[in-house]
């Protein structure tokens, strides 16, 4: 079984066929509408853990993140909602922007982007993955007030 690692506060572990590593930081573009109940979810210092494990794909996630397991179960929208597709497009433009900010100390914080994730696009994560990978981005986006991208990160 290859793994995928995402511990937050502050980083992502991605490991499979090589090592990705996700954290967070940078600079707002432009302000996000948080919900209350996103608020509150942010405002939580439960250490959240979240597992997804594939004997098809052969990849593992782990996301270690306050609040994102709850985030998940009760703001994000469900799976199945968007394409395996989707979601790896979307997944390719973030890590490329994070991989860019992680490059970039002197611009964007070292504690919000701390290491390189290493997403392969040829690659068959899998759905449960990338869904994983991409909810953990949208989160990532509101609750530290980011921009990965020129879309706006919605729920």
């Amino acid at each position: 079984m290859k793994k995928i690692f995402f511990v937050k506060t502050a980083v992502i572990f991605l490991v499979g066929f090589g090592m990705v590593f996700i954290s967070n930081c940078g600079s707002p573009q432009r302000a996000l509408d948080i919900s209350d109940k996103e608020k509150e979810v942010f405002s939580s210092v439960v250490n959240d853990t979240v597992e997804i494990a594939s004997d098809k794909t052969e990849y593992e996630i782990i996301i270690i993140e306050p609040g994102f397991n709850f985030w998940l179960n009760s703001v994000a929208r469900p799976e199945g909602y968007y394409s395996q597709g989707f979601l790896e497009n979307r997944n390719y433009i973030w890590v490329t922007e994070w991989n860019n900010r992680v490059l970039q100390p002197q611009r964007f914080s070292p504690n919000l982007y701390e290491l390189q994730i290493n997403y392969i696009p040829n690659i068959d994560y899998g759905y449960e993955v990338n869904y994983k990978l991409y909810n953990y981005f949208i989160y990532f986006q509101r609750r530290y007030n980011q921009r990965l991208g020129t879309f706006i990160p919605r729920i």
